[in-house]
């Protein structure tokens, strides 16, 4: 039986519309891509803050599929950022793979030791992957890593100012005296990040940090191992993801995002670098401490 005014027509034109994608518009992409590209390498977590903004968007996901699409896009836009970096360090790049090669000894090094930071990442994320989602993706467990990150960062900042004092700025490594054993290192503090929240830069500059990189270098060797790294997790999350994704995403508004993350993303690195080198991680603390409360706030009144 059909209601009044909803002939066999109406019928057809719901069940078109049921199939069609969800979407997301582009207004949503390019506040997605913003927030990646600017928060990507910055030490505050990039994928706690997507997933923040996605919280407070007017554009809730209309079905289960659609949630489960809309979380593998934040992590899919990080080519965007990728491809940003590689662009600004396209010349370590080339040098790693003349290194490949064996036509350069030092970016053989560099490639050996970014291959080893990565390898816990690769060997435990693939297991993990569901159970973070599934689990993590969420305001409470955003809250806690930003507070734990910031008093982190809180403690190795205080611990570096004081080694700096101590020693002559010639006796920081830089990424030609890094070991075997301080890339593992920095490799499994990585690991960490998997917790949304964390950030992967915030972990791997303290890292780094913690082996006795300078700052400059610390935030080179992130972003050098970021490449890696994100490019696995984008990859890994577009081929697993990939019919939910073309099933309620539109291609236009997701690939805009990812343009707007690779601008956003290359003067977020290129002001980071210089800012560290004069400033140190401060900012980043007090930052993740009062954004940690705020979600405290709103999750528990």
């Amino acid at each position: 039986m059909h209601c009044v005014g909803q002939g066999p027509s109406a019928e057809l034109i719901l069940e078109s519309n049921q199939t069609q994608p969800s979407g997301m518009s582009y207004r949503d992409a390019t506040i997605f891509g913003l927030v990646e590209g600017i928060t990507e390498f910055l030490p505050i977590s990039s994928t706690g803050h997507l997933i923040l903004v996605s919280e407070f968007l007017s554009e809730k996901p209309k079905t289960k599929e659609h949630g489960v699409a809309i979380n593998a896009y934040l992590i899919v836009i990080q080519a965007g950022a990728i491809l940003a970096v590689a662009l600004l360090y396209r010349k370590e790049i080339w040098s790693i793979g003349l290194g490949i090669l064996g036509l350069d000894p030092r970016g053989r090094r560099l490639g050996m030791n970014l291959f080893l930071a990565f390898l816990p990442a690769a060997m435990i994320g693939p297991f993990l992957d569901d159970i973070i989602e599934s689990a993590l993706f969420g305001l409470l467990p955003i809250a806690i890593a930003l507070l734990a990150g910031g008093l982190l960062m809180l403690w190795a900042e205080v611990r570096k100012k004081r080694q700096s004092t101590e020693l002559s700025s010639s006796d920081e490594k830089t990424l030609d005296d890094l070991t075997s054993l301080n890339s593992i290192f920095i490799g499994l503090m990585q690991c960490v990040a998997m917790w949304p929240g964390t950030s992967r830069s915030m972990m791997t500059i303290v890292g780094g940090y913690l082996v006795g990189l300078e700052r400059a270098k610390a935030a080179e060797f992130s972003f050098l191992l970021g490449l890696i790294t994100l490019t696995a997790a984008a990859a890994y999350k577009g081929l697993t993801k990939w019919e939910v994704m073309r099933d309620n995403l539109e291609l236009g508004p997701v690939f805009w995002g990812c343009l707007v993350a690779g601008m956003s993303a290359g003067l977020s690195v290129y002001w980071l670098v210089g800012y560290l080198t004069r400033r140190g991680l401060g900012l980043f603390v007090w930052y993740r401490i009062i954004l940690s409360f705020i979600i405290f706030y709103f999750y528990f009144c």
